[in-house]
């Protein structure tokens, strides 16, 4: 099993270890109520080395990009990061990815740590064509967050240089800076919490001094060591999707609510930088090429718009992702069957009760005629029936 550069912190903090896709990682510290709570009123730290990444480098690096996965890459400027998935050709999900561009000819992807290997395999097939490498280096980086509406005041402490770029960031964007004990990071604002928040790039050679660091500087702050059960109940609430639960080979990202993930239409394209090193957009839009999944994809958006507007006539087999709300009592989770009138509609892909709200929670596929918001669904919880209300994603939106 492969072990965090910080795995003797965790230990040392009296965290519960588990084995997560094949790394051995915090699961929680203190108690999951407490943590998840802690980063929705204060902050929360998180050790997420366990994602993968892969650098992507060369003069076709944003070509190439461009026609692996379903979001537009060239028209990506520096210093911005971008939400995308890769599909199969018949549009199913391989994973979902941040993609932040370090250069004009060179882009970091985050991938999941179970999918990494597979992400990498088909990012080096799918660039054969193209000038440009396709490298996993995950043994080359650790993943620190710091997440939480205190979360910009405590990674603007942690620096000794680059204070106002961080809180300058937007969602989506990222910049480098040097922190305290001269220590150099790429702190992107980014996170999967709902709240607002950062994670930290550094190699792990640096990583202990980091989450030290963040520790000391956020005590007074109210930031606790949080695992990955948190993390989970609080992607959950903010309605965001978890592979293998709400994404799958099986699903489209229509399905599962996310078609703006999907770019088809003309955009304008950064050129690669001149003499000056300046890089520029074209004078006029152009029509982004071919790209995997492409015409399966169009045929699901078809099937989507259909759908929206007569429900009934989805096929039996059609499932969607909603929102469930239930009352206090048992939690849905993963794999329960969820009914309407008695008869099976969907399953729940992700459920647990909700610190945040005090009632069980849950996201689900369901039958179009089934996702109606504020229709009153069965789900079969261990053979008790609890009941739940259709409900718009995200269950939970932080104050703005």
């Amino acid at each position: 099993m492969t072990r965090s550069p910080l795995h003797d912190e965790h230990v040392a903090l009296g965290a519960t270890l588990v084995d997560f896709a094949g790394w051995d990682m915090p699961v929680r510290y203190s108690g999951d109520v407490a943590e998840h709570l802690a980063v929705r009123t204060a902050a929360g730290l998180f050790d997420i080395s366990h994602m993968g990444e892969i650098a992507i480098r060369g003069a076709d690096a944003a070509a190439g990009l461009d026609a692996a996965v379903v979001s537009g890459m060239e028209r990506l400027a520096i210093g911005r990061a971008k939400y995308t998935m890769l599909c199969t050709p018949g549009g199913g999900v391989i994973d979902d990815l941040i993609v932040y561009r370090r250069d004009w000819d060179h882009f970091l992807i985050v991938a999941n740590a179970a999918n990494v290997e597979t992400v990498t395999a088909e990012l080096v097939e799918r660039f054969s064509a193209f000038d440009a490498t396709v490298e996993n280096i995950t043994a080359e980086v650790s993943l620190i967050a710091v997440q939480g509406p205190k979360a910009v005041g405590i990674v603007a402490a942690m620096c000794a240089a680059g204070a106002d770029d961080v809180r300058a960031l937007k969602n989506y964007t990222w910049c480098t800076v040097l922190l305290q004990g001269d220590v150099h990071a790429m702190v992107a604002r980014t996170g999967y919490t709902g709240e607002d928040g950062f994670e930290l790039f550094v190699v792990p050679a640096d990583a202990v001094e980091v989450w030290r660091l963040a520790l000391a500087l956020g005590e007074s702050e109210g930031l606790i060591p949080c695992g990955l059960s948190a993390r989970d109940t609080l992607r959950l609430e903010a309605g965001m999707p978890l592979y293998g639960h709400e994404l799958t080979l099986a699903t489209t990202p229509y399905d599962a609510g996310l078609s703006w993930v999907v770019q088809t239409g003309a955009a304008r394209v950064l050129q690669r930088p001149g003499i000056d090193g300046a890089v520029s957009m074209s004078a006029e839009p152009v029509a982004r090429g071919d790209f995997v999944g492409r015409e399966a994809l169009a045929a699901a958006k078809e099937r989507a718009v259909a759908t929206e507007a007569d429900p009934a006539s989805a096929p039996e087999e059609a499932r969607i992702l909603v929102g469930l709300v239930g009352s206090p009592g048992r939690a849905a989770r993963a794999g329960f069957a969820v009914l309407m009138d008695g008869r099976r509609v969907g399953i729940v892909s992700s459920g647990a009760p909700s610190p945040t709200l005090g009632v069980p929670v849950a996201m689900a596929m369901v039958h179009p005629l089934a996702a109606v918001v504020g229709t009153v669904l069965d789900v079969d919880v261990r053979g008790r029936s609890e009941t739940m209300t259709v409900t718009a994603l995200p269950l939970y939106s932080r104050a703005s």
